[in-house]
């Protein structure tokens, strides 16, 4: 018989949304966690969220809250969708609240700036009774909610977790794969945000297919390279959170990071566009992070540092380039099997 569990999904953005009504489909008895009184009657009443998924009516059976504790009482799976920035706020709030044992599954494909930390390590710190997994993969949230066919990866050393999750989400339109490789499975998604900015830009410049190309394997090598070096397995590129991702994000209008790219790339202001957006656009602290290490543990990743060049040191494009294009030519592939 098919085990029924009390969950509770912290964010009520367009991703927590999505896999929270997966969940409340598939039978379970499920909690959205949000800050906004109004979207969170909104949620209960009419069944919808307007702000974030305006075209796609939630279960019934999904419900929405603004207190933590009345969220997450008596539940044994919580996924955290909250942004980057607010998350060991949220997970120190919530260590509270939960007994031990508690699985805890981050989505949240940012990295922490004080001490380059991952949103696992966050939560690994924070809320210590807890067995904790990331989620990533190449999931906008509108084509997961309009059940368009996608897969995701859940990755943690927990085996059972892996499972459990597995199960929760698994339907005929969604799929879940597992890996033991909790960094490298985290950092795709972190970095392939980055890399979502220089899609956009070479789109609004009209770029051809031999250099889109050409950037998505690039930055592919770049994410990579700069994995290994903070212990994630190359091969966890090969896969969903990794190439797929990285596929999915820059190469779509729906990619938060993707949009700031293509503006960026027809001339606007980063500040403006941010403002416009009117949401977190990981790519945009998570560059900043990723040039410092890169640059203090002697990571060749010549696409940030272009990037970064652009952003912050008001370098043209074409100046960019032609310093890319006149740099030192490297080898292809730089992980193979012997």
């Amino acid at each position: 018989m098919r085990k029924l569990h009390k969950i509770a999904v912290l964010g009520g953005g367009s991703f927590g949304t999505t896999i929270a009504n997966i969940m409340a489909d598939n039978g379970h008895d499920v909690c959205l966690w949000l800050r906004n009184p109004q979207r969170a009657d909104e949620i209960n009443q009419q069944h919808i969220n307007s702000a974030y998924l305006p075209d796609y009516p939630l279960h019934p059976s999904l419900k929405a809250e603004t207190d933590l504790s009345r969220a997450v009482t008596g539940c044994d799976v919580v996924f955290m969708s909250v942004p980057s920035g607010s998350c060991r706020q949220v997970a120190r709030e919530l260590a509270g609240h939960i007994p031990d044992g508690v699985l805890l599954v981050s989505t949240t494909k940012g990295i922490e700036p004080q001490a380059f930390t991952l949103m696992s390590q966050v939560l690994s710190e924070e809320v210590p009774q807890a067995r904790v997994g990331v989620l990533s993969g190449p999931n906008l949230a509108k084509e997961i909610a309009a059940r368009q066919i996608t897969a995701t990866v859940i990755a943690s050393k927990d085996e059972q977790l892996n499972e459990t999750i597995q199960a929760l989400l698994h339907s005929g339109t969604f799929r879940v794969y597992a890996s033991s490789d909790v960094f490298g499975v985290e950092l795709g998604g972190a970095l392939k945000n980055v890399y979502a900015i220089i899609a956009g830009m070479a789109a609004a410049m009209e770029a051809g297919q031999n250099t889109i190309s050409m950037l998505l394997t690039r930055s592919l090598a770049e994410m990579s390279r700069f994995a290994v070096h903070k212990g994630a397995d190359p091969m966890t590129f090969l896969g969903l959170s990794g190439v797929g991702d990285l596929i999915a994000t820059c190469m779509s209008p729906l990619s938060r990071n993707y949009r700031v790219g293509f503006q960026l790339g027809e001339g606007k202001n980063l500040d403006q566009i941010i403002a416009e957006l009117g949401q977190v656009a990981e790519g945009v602290n998570t560059l900043r992070l990723l040039k410092q290490q890169s640059d203090e543990l002697g990571v060749y990743m010549p696409l940030v540092s272009a990037l970064y060049d652009v952003i912050y040191n008001h370098k043209t494009i074409d100046e960019v380039v032609d310093g890319m294009m006149f740099a030192e030519q490297n080898q292809d592939v730089e992980f193979t099997l012997k």
